[in-house]
C-alpha cells in the first residue's frame, strides 16, 4: 500500500494542485504534532486516544491507509486501557513524511 493514497486525496481536492499541496503540508505538521502527543505516555490515556482519533480521521481525508489503520489501533488500546505500542503508527507517519515532497 502507498503511504498516500493520491487518487482519494485527488478526488478530495478536486485535482487542484495547490489545494493537494495545501493539504499535504497541513497533514505533515498534524502528523509530526498529534505523534509527539499520542506518544507522550506522561499525558492522560483517553487524552491521547483523542489525539489517535484525530490523526486517524485526517489520515482518513487524506489517504493515508497505514496511519489511519495505525491510529485506529492505538486509539483502541488506549480506550480499553491496554498500553500500546506506538511503534507501527510512528513507522507509518515516518512514511509518509517522506512522501511528501518538502515546499
Amino acid at each position: 500500500m502507498a503511504p498516500i493514497d493520491h487518487n482519494h486525496l485527488s478526488a478530495q481536492t478536486g485535482g487542484d494542485p495547490d489545494l493537494t499541496r495545501e493539504i499535504l503540508d497541513l497533514f505533515a505538521r498534524q502528523c509530526r504534532t498529534l505523534l509527539a502527543g499520542i506518544t507522550d505516555s506522561a499525558q492522560p490515556a483517553r487524552d491521547r486516544a483523542d489525539l489517535a482519533h484525530t490523526l486517524k480521521g485526517s489520515a482518513l481525508g487524506v489517504g493515508a491507509g497505514a496511519v489511519a489503520a495505525a491510529s485506529a489501533n492505538l486509539e483502541t488500546d488506549l480506550r480499553a486501557g491496554r498500553a500500546p505500542d506506538p511503534t507501527p503508527l510512528a513507522e507509518a507517519v515516518a512514511e509518509v513524511l517522506r512522501a511528501i515532497p518538502p515546499t
